[in-house]
């Protein structure tokens, strides 16, 4: 016993007031343990923490729901990626299983052949080496091993080389749509989790605003109508800006034109520049081409003037806001990318004072929201859930950068 006794571990007290002598590994003192722990923990936390305000003011909650409604527009950009790679990993996958089938119909009539052949030679006697053939795993070993090739015809050799060909064909291309079926599914969650994740920044937005009483909603309407008459001061600001732009860029150009005739003997009007062909800020650049479509794409654009944001939605009955902005500039013969960070690359960046109508006006840090500049600082852009496509100043948000199309 002494032997066994020496490899006892000794007994350890648990160093807490008034419970000396008890173990620690005691029911009692692991209760009392872990509800001291929690107590420390709580005080702790307290000590550190202000707790969560059950009563957010109605500055907090308006401010939470614009928040929302921003990463609920960035959510709507990562499904509408998901979406767009989805579609196209989905015809990628319907070209490979178009193709196999076809593999397989050659491969059956290769195979067909060999049976043909198979079945001429069993009617002339007992199982042949070509109805052998049809059993083997390969034919070309099986040939080689019974040293049969030199003795086929040139049509029998060229029935195996393409029944070998269509057979290894058809395994090559099994296999790649077998991948691209799996990257079709990693496609089609990443689009489930993208839905999920915009519905879900939806609800929450939703579910602050029901809160409200009927005063708090009246001072979010304050807020909100504040908001909008910051951003049309800005705008006003701004039309006044461009429109000195083009009286200066008009009386440059008359004065061009005048000095051009009187250099020339007074050759009469109309042989001098062309006013309004300047490139500063509201006149459009070079030939005019550019004018051309924007012209297109803002007829587009307030022919929708109307029609409800729908995330996810390319037209023509509703829209995000990307899709918006492609629908538009499709209509005058360009083709954009579908989300707001795809479409920020696909053109010439221009500052806020220099730009035309039908550039589009990019939002936020994250590049979750496009608009397409009218003029006089204003924008057509289809805003967010329960809102219609609508103009409104481009300073209603902090604006990322523009960019030209074309």
């Amino acid at each position: 016993m002494s032997a066994l006794a020496s490899h006892r571990k000794p007994r350890t007290r648990t160093g807490i007031p008034g419970m000396a002598g008890i173990r620690t590994n005691s029911p009692a003192v692991g209760f009392t343990t872990a509800a001291l722990a929690g107590v420390t923990l709580l005080s702790t936390q307290s000590a550190d923490a202000a707790p969560a305000d059950p009563n957010p003011s109605v500055e907090e909650v308006q401010k939470k729901v614009d928040d929302l409604y921003r990463q609920a527009g960035s959510e709507t950009q990562r499904y509408n990626k998901a979406k767009e790679a989805t579609a196209e990993k989905r015809r990628e996958v319907d070209g490979m299983l178009d193709e196999a089938a076809k593999r397989t119909d050659k491969l059956n009539e290769s195979r067909q052949a060999l049976g043909n052949y198979a079945a001429a030679q069993y009617r002339t006697g007992a199982v042949t080496p070509t109805a052998a053939l049809l059993f083997a795993d390969s034919p070309e070993s099986y040939f080689d091993q019974t040293q049969l090739m030199d003795r086929m015809t040139d049509r029998q050799r060229k029935v195996i080389d393409d029944y070998e060909t269509e057979r290894a064909e058809a395994a090559e291309q099994r296999t790649e749509a077998t991948k691209s079926l799996e990257s079709l599914t990693e496609s089609q969650k990443t689009l489930q989790t993208s839905k999920r994740e915009v519905q879900a920044k939806l609800a929450e937005a939703r579910s602050l605003l029901s809160r409200l009483t009927a005063d708090e909603k009246a001072r979010v309407a304050e807020l909100e109508r504040k908001k909008q008459e910051e951003a049309r001061r800005k705008a006003e600001a701004k039309a006044k800006e461009e429109a000195e732009a083009r009286e200066k860029a008009e009386a440059e150009a008359e004065a061009e034109r005048r000095r051009q005739e009187q250099n020339e003997g007074g050759t009469g009007p109309g042989t001098g520049t062309n006013p309004g062909s300047g490139t500063g800020p509201g006149t459009a650049p070079g030939d005019g081409s550019y004018a051309t479509k924007a012209a297109k794409v803002l007829s587009f654009a307030r022919a929708q003037i109307g029609k409800p944001y729908v995330w996810g939605a390319t037209g023509p009955s509703s829209y995000d806001c990307s899709g918006l902005t492609q629908a538009a500039w499709k209509a005058a013969g360009v083709d954009l990318p579908r989300t707001t960070w795809d479409q920020v690359k696909a053109g010439e960046r221009v500052a806020t004072e220099d730009l035309l109508p039908g550039d589009l006006v990019f939002f936020y840090d994250d590049i979750s929201h496009v608009g397409i500049y009218i003029g006089d600082g204003k924008m057509i852009h289809a805003p967010k859930p329960g809102a219609n496509v609508r103009e409104e100043s481009i300073y209603y948000m902090p604006i990322y950068g523009s960019v030209r199309p074309a």
